[in-house]
């Protein structure tokens, strides 16, 4: 632990809190960071920070050591989701009707802006360089894949990201070895039969019936043909058929997601979901298309970095700060940083019932307690600082 850093986040906690209230009063959607890139700049500018704009939205800065070494990227994400703000009495509520930072992108921002000024008190002990990725659009999982093209992790040896967690208690901090987040794909079907009218079905092949025992049916991939020690998910979500009451439907359409941890089980359900689309069509004489996007890759701790983190929280918090979350099979785009170099993603508890921060992210409802802030603006810099000070070149 570096006392300089603990002290310099706990100067900062005041202005880091009103830092991420004025993103929480502010959001915007994904590719749409504008003004948030433009505040994140502000800042670096008052610090002294070199940077660069990325296009079209989002931050890449430096701080570089006295002596040259490895280079160490901190990450944030910062855009917000298209939900309705619920909570009331709220100081800082959404001021975007229908946009909210309902997944804690505005305190990743808030922490990393903290981290970086904290590690300029210890710039002159930094063997290396810090890089700072402000990144856009992760909800849509474009940002990352972006950043990396337009040079995020060229010449990036360690890689560290955080998430804030409402599912873990304040003044916890989970960073596992290995899986944390599922790879996420994207699965659309068309089925497609014979219309015609509803009073008639013996002339049709109706797609409505097709799609039906298609959902049914289909959960038999993951219960029958796939490892049960290796998890997998697939859902469903929506579901399109037919144009009138007594129109028999010529063409059904499903839309779903597919979330696993092992690139083999990710093969395995590809497989399997585009034969039983096909063999389900063809039992009732229709046809199948399906379209299977991949997604995110998933978020696997590389051993030695999430080592690092844990012996960082105990250091840094005390051990009963440190926490074993079980994975979960939402998805990040953190993981196309991890594609590049090794790293790790911590987990920071910011659940607190009495303070109504236990809502699940993605909620209305959705808030952080900010108690949590300093917790994150500290991992963030101590990280680094332990990185570069513990790797010389």
């Amino acid at each position: 632990m570096n006392d300089k850093i603990r002290a310099e986040v706990k100067r900062n906690e005041a202005n880091m809190i009103a830092f991420r209230r004025d993103l929480h009063r502010n959001p915007e959607l994904s590719w749409q960071e504008i003004r948030t890139t433009n505040r994140v700049v502000t800042e670096l500018e008052r610090m002294g920070i070199s940077y660069r704009r990325m296009e079209p939205t989002g931050v890449m800065a430096e701080l570089v050591g006295n002596r040259d070494g490895k280079t160490v990227a901190l990450r944030a994400d910062m855009d917000a989701l298209p939900v309705t703000e619920l909570s009331e009495g709220l100081s800082y509520k959404s001021g975007n009707i229908g946009k909210m930072h309902a997944c804690g992108h505005d305190a990743h921002t808030a922490m990393l802006l903290c981290a970086a000024e904290a590690l300029i008190e210890v710039q002159d002990e930094l063997t290396g360089t810090v890089r700072f990725i402000f990144q856009p659009a992760e909800e849509i999982t474009e940002g990352a894949e972006a950043m990396i093209q337009q040079g995020a992790m060229q010449g990036v040896d360690n890689v560290f990201g955080i998430h804030i967690w409402s599912q873990m208690p304040t003044h916890t901090i989970s960073c596992n070895a290995g899986p944390v987040f599922a790879s996420a794909d994207v699965v659309k079907i068309r089925f497609t039969g014979r219309g015609g009218h509803g009073a008639m079905p013996d002339a049709c092949i109706d797609a409505t019936v097709v799609a039906a025992a298609f959902v049914m049916g289909v959960q038999a991939i993951v219960s029958r043909e796939t490892d049960p020690l290796e998890p997998a998910v697939f859902t469903i979500g929506r579901m399109e058929a037919g144009t009138r009451y007594n129109v028999i439907a010529e063409n059904a359409v499903l839309e779903g997601t597919v979330r696993s941890f092992h690139p083999r089980v990710r093969e395995k359900m590809e497989a399997a979901i585009r034969h039983y689309a096909k063999q389900i069509a063809a039992t009732y004489g229709a046809t199948a298309d399906v379209d299977y996007s991949y997604g995110t890759h998933a978020v696997i701790n590389e051993e030695e970095s999430a080592k690092l983190a844990q012996g960082v929280v105990v250091s840094s918090f005390g051990d009963d700060v440190l926490y074993s979350d079980r994975p979960t099979t939402a998805g990040e785009d953190f993981s196309y940083y991890l594609q590049e170099a090794p790293g790790c993603f911590a987990l920071v508890g910011a659940g607190n019932p009495e303070k109504e921060t236990e809502w699940a992210h993605h909620h209305g409802r959705f808030n952080v307690d900010e108690d949590a802030l300093v917790y994150g603006a500290e991992l963030y810099a101590q990280y680094a600082y332990t990185y570069l000070t513990g790797n010389p070149k």
